[in-house]
């Protein structure tokens, strides 16, 4: 069974992302979500690792000038036991598709994961 964390402020988000990763694992799957960068790193530290993590950018303004986001992927690429975790940008902020590729990980912009199930496949089934 997968273990997904999906990380957005808007409870939207959240469900839009779970019911999209719940459809393309066949149900196969647990997800674990939380609504900001501090609530996900805590959720690092205290669950088993995740196969993927789905994070939103634009979340509390704590960490300015690096997005929430930003600095979450910071942590998750300092834990050893998430070196093999795929991790997806999914956002709105205009230099998402930058910070991706700063990072090495994957990122759909939300104007396409609203209207292209063939974005979260190809990342997610690869």
């Amino acid at each position: 069974m997968k273990q997904v964390l999906i990380v957005d402020d808007m409870k939207g988000w959240r469900d839009f992302n779970s019911n999209v990763v719940n459809e393309i694992f066949d149900g196969n799957v647990e997800i674990t979500t939380a609504d900001c960068a501090k609530d996900a790193y805590d959720i690092l530290l205290t669950q088993k690792p995740f196969d993927v993590i789905i994070t939103d950018m634009q979340m509390e303004e704590d960490f300015s000038p690096k997005f929430a986001g930003e600095w979450l992927i910071e942590q998750i690429q300092s834990f050893s036991r998430y070196t093999n975790t795929k991790v997806i940008i999914i956002s709105a902020s205009y230099n998402a598709r930058q910070i991706a590729e700063t990072f090495g990980v994957e990122c759909i912009p939300k104007s396409t994961a609203l209207k292209c199930l063939s974005a979260y496949k190809e990342i997610l089934l690869k």
